[in-house]
């Protein structure tokens, strides 16, 4: 097996914590990025003296209702862009160079699964961002080996519960009577973190540079599947209360992604359920 040498932006973020164990697990060696992206001397100084070949910048804002907007399209815009920009100073070639995108960026979508030749229609800052990102990401691409992903909605094990599904979890792991959710019938995928993060290292070995790749596996959920394996997981039942506040105005009604392009490179396969996520989580402890 190839011993890839990968680099890890928000490495100590909830995906980093779980790439960089996935990547170790599996033999491969990571440096963890400990510059700040707007720090430019002290990030070009690092990036230089690291031993890697590939690159996965994970570090991001991802939280969609994040307060401040300006905030968002700073770190997921142009912290991307100077990392971009000393990389391409680097004298050894880097292989591969992956970029953490969103599904969010497809927005509102009549088709029931979602592949890469949709056109993206964003409708949240958040998802913007990610966007613009991806379109900055692509003036290099003729000088660096890029490609982007874009995951559809996962969760697991440690994810903060400003998240839905955590936020969840918690109320039946403490018994809670009831709990403010927003809309219960959108619909997304709740994929495995570990799934998300098994994927990742395939795409850096097997992808095509210059491409888009969904990190899904065109399987769909509301809130209301959660709650009731949530139910039967733990033998509690809870009530909910529908909350306003958590209701947006701008939120794609349905996101299911098309794993074909995925499967094709990778021929990765998706080993957890749902109950297996949920369990997970469920089970988790500091």
């Amino acid at each position: 097996m190839i011993d890839l040498k990968i680099l890890v932006t928000g490495a100590e973020g909830f995906t980093g914590k779980y790439f960089t164990q996935e990547a170790i697990k599996t033999g491969h060696t990571v440096y963890k990025l400990k510059s700040d992206l707007f720090n430019f001397t002290e990030l070009q100084k690092e990036i230089e003296q690291a031993s890697y070949d590939y690159v996965v910048h994970l570090a991001a804002i991802s939280f969609i209702p994040h307060a401040d907007s300006s905030e968002i399209y700073k770190v997921n815009v142009l912290g991307t862009t100077n990392l971009l920009d000393v990389i391409l100073k680097l004298k050894n070639p880097i292989k591969r160079i992956l970029l953490a995108s969103s599904a969010s960026v497809y927005g509102n979508n009549s088709n029931l699964t979602i592949d890469e030749s949709q056109l993206p229609f964003p409708i949240n800052h958040y998802a913007c961002s990610k966007l613009s990102m991806e379109y900055m990401a692509f003036t290099y691409t003729n000088k660096l080996p890029i490609i982007i992903t874009r995951p559809f909605n996962y969760t697991g094990p440690g994810q903060n519960q400003l998240f839905v599904v955590p936020k969840i979890v918690d109320h039946f792991k403490r018994g809670a009577e009831s709990i403010d959710l927003g809309d219960l019938n959108v619909e997304r995928e709740f994929n495995d973190v570990r799934f998300v993060c098994q994927s990742y290292l395939k795409l850096l070995e097997f992808s095509e540079v210059g491409n888009i790749y969904n990190i899904c596996t065109g399987t769909s959920y509301n809130l209301n599947n959660i709650i009731s394996q949530l139910e039967k997981l733990t033998d509690h039942k809870i009530t909910i209360n529908q909350n306003p506040s958590y209701l947006r105005v701008n939120e794609a009604k349905s996101l299911c992604g098309d794993p074909r392009k995925l499967n094709n490179c990778t021929k990765i396969f998706n080993s957890y359920t749902l109950k297996d996520t949920l369990e997970s989580i469920l089970n988790y402890e500091e």
